[in-house]
């Protein structure tokens, strides 16, 4: 990111937070034992483990619930409610499709059933060509809100410090469309549709701005700065934008350690503030303090507060809390003996939704909405239709170069990704695989050599600070394979508190696995801002033409 980020303003107190985060005893340190649901087919036939995706009851044990209440990486999120429907937005940076959506019906359980920005074609370099790239730019905290006079889903996000792009959409799920673009940047914002259907946005940082936006919502009608941060706060962003109970309130943090709540009668101001939190106990040991997030309500006007808590290596997962709101119009957190609870009561009847772990088959001609490509892919290069087949999009020798690396998200707190590769049309210079994909990867797979065919382990991939390649790795492990399929299989701990640990093995017949090569230590820094996440790959060193055919990916709790 360039210098002028404003996130740049706060790395070093963030580095000084999380280091200290890491290493304090949590009052609410309890291990994570459940999470919400994903689209799964339910089988796993092809793993040996201890869970079982049939037998999945939901997050949590009766009517309480565990934290997080989805342990993947899904931060920077908002959270609305339809009717008694909720719908959760997150960041995505360089991946695409961007901006997932989820969807619950108690706040808990949730499954992901589409993406605000089908690609992102805002500039060549998501494309990841021509030597351009664009890791950790795009998608960062968006506004996202549902306008019940028009029936229409609104997403935008400001790119790169310069336009807000808005999409639209009648079903959460998709399609959605780019509608227009604002030239002013709605860095950090949130969305707010009045009571008389005038549509507002909070953003900035420091300085808060509030924009007007014209009846249809798709460009600024006015933009006036409402309040500004004094030097005993210091930065701000990360805004959300609420009417409740007759007051206007912007949700603000002050990463990563505190929430604040500004409160006015008017949408212009002026503004009185108030500290929600500061540095509370999380609910996941060697995580960091829960903060930024969204607010909702239930259907009965209860309040929740869903946060996200910084645990890398894994990334920032979502944590909630009941929230109470005083006479005086601001809110106070719920807590378990003074820190973010680890459990509390359901906010509304469970409603388990499929567990997120299980098999898929690339049964259809799409992928399912929980899978997401290291920038945009070359369509031409892949094709499902019960199996995935990747063919060769790049030549070259490095992962983080290569097109068409697709991604998904690690189920926390240890899980195990499986893919069965069927490599028998890969050619000379190819390889394919299963890595652990983040700026210090490892992956196991498929080397093509001449006539040879090896099984490999290479490690040693790893970015710069400005996210260039610095090594493309060596192979650390490896053996001569013959046939044409094999599986593939990565172990993770990705708890911020545990092993931060992915062992790497591999079968021939999918019952015996045998370990290949030391293992990889899984970088925990947050500069990066996503987590690792599984990524499968196919690419050429040679030239194009290569192909290999994914029958299944399997992951599950270990």
């Amino acid at each position: 990111m360039k210098v002028s980020s404003p996130r740049k303003q706060v790395f070093t107190t963030l580095a000084v937070l999380l280091l200290s985060q890491a290493t304090r005893t949590q009052a609410q340190a309890q291990p994570w034992a459940q999470c919400g649901g994903q689209g799964w087919t339910g089988s796993t036939t092809s793993v040996q483990t201890t869970s079982s995706a049939s037998s999945w009851s939901g997050n949590g044990n009766g009517n309480t619930f565990n934290n997080p209440v989805l342990w993947n990486d899904l931060a920077d999120l908002e959270i609305i409610r339809v009717g008694d429907v909720y719908y959760y937005s997150a960041s995505t940076m360089a991946y695409s499709p961007g901006a997932p959506v989820l969807r619950s019906y108690d706040l808990v359980n949730w499954e992901y059933i589409g993406h605000s920005v089908p690609s992102l074609d805002w500039s060549s370099k998501y494309n990841l060509a021509n030597g351009e790239r664009a890791y950790v730019k795009g998608i960062w905290a968006s506004l996202f809100g549902y306008r019940k006079s028009t029936g229409t889903f609104y997403w935008g996000g400001c790119i790169e410090f310069g336009k807000t792009y808005m999409y639209t959409a009648t079903n959460p799920a998709g399609p959605w469309s780019k509608k227009s673009t604002i030239n002013t940047c709605y860095y950090d914002a949130g969305l707010l549709v009045d009571d008389d259907d005038t549509m507002y946005v909070a953003y900035g940082s420091s300085t808060i701005n509030v924009a007007r936006l014209t009846s249809d919502g798709l460009s600024q009608a006015e933009t006036r700065a409402v309040w500004t941060s004094p030097s005993s706060i210091g930065y701000i962003e990360g805004a959300r934008f609420y009417k409740i109970n007759g007051n206007y309130i912007i949700f603000l943090t002050k990463p990563a350690n505190e929430q604040w709540v500004l409160k006015s009668s008017s949408p212009w101001g002026p503004y009185t503030e108030r500290r929600l939190l500061k540095d509370m106990a999380p609910p996941v040991s060697g995580a960091g303090i829960p903060h930024q997030g969204s607010m909702v309500s239930t259907p009965s006007g209860q309040w929740y507060y869903m946060a996200f808590i910084d645990a890398y290596p894994g990334g920032r997962m979502p944590v909630l809390a009941p929230i109470i709101w005083g006479s005086d119009g601001y809110p106070t957190v719920s807590t378990v003996n003074g820190g973010w609870g680890s459990s509390y009561p359901y906010p509304v009847t469970k409603r388990p939704l499929k567990a997120p772990y299980g098999t898929d088959t690339f049964a259809g001609t799409s992928l399912g909405p929980e899978w997401e490509w290291n920038h945009n892919p070359d369509t031409s290069k892949y094709n499902v239709n019960n199996g995935l087949t990747m063919s060769t999009a790049t030549v070259t020798s490095d992962l983080y170069a290569a097109r068409n690396t697709l991604t998904h998200r690690i189920l926390g707190p240890v899980s195990i990704g499986t893919i069965v590769l069927n490599y028998g049309n890969m050619k000379d210079g190819d390889r394919a695989g299963l890595a652990m994909f983040r700026d210090q990867s490892a992956w196991i797979g498929i080397s093509k050599t001449g006539t040879a065919t090896r099984i490999s382990f290479v490690t040693g991939i790893n970015m710069d600070s400005n996210w260039n390649t610095a090594s493309t790795g060596s192979e650390g492990a490896g053996a001569a394979i013959s046939g044409t399929k094999v599986w593939l299989r990565i172990r993770a701990d990705i708890r911020p508190g545990g092993t931060r640990t992915a062992t790497f093995s591999y079968s021939t017949d999918g019952s015996s696995f045998s370990n290949l090569g030391s293992g990889l230590v899984l970088k925990n820094d947050w500069q990066y801002f996503i987590g690792y996440r599984f990524g499968i790959f196919n690419y050429a060193t040679k030239s194009l033409g290569g192909s290999v055919k994914v029958d299944e990916f399997s992951m599950v709790l270990a």
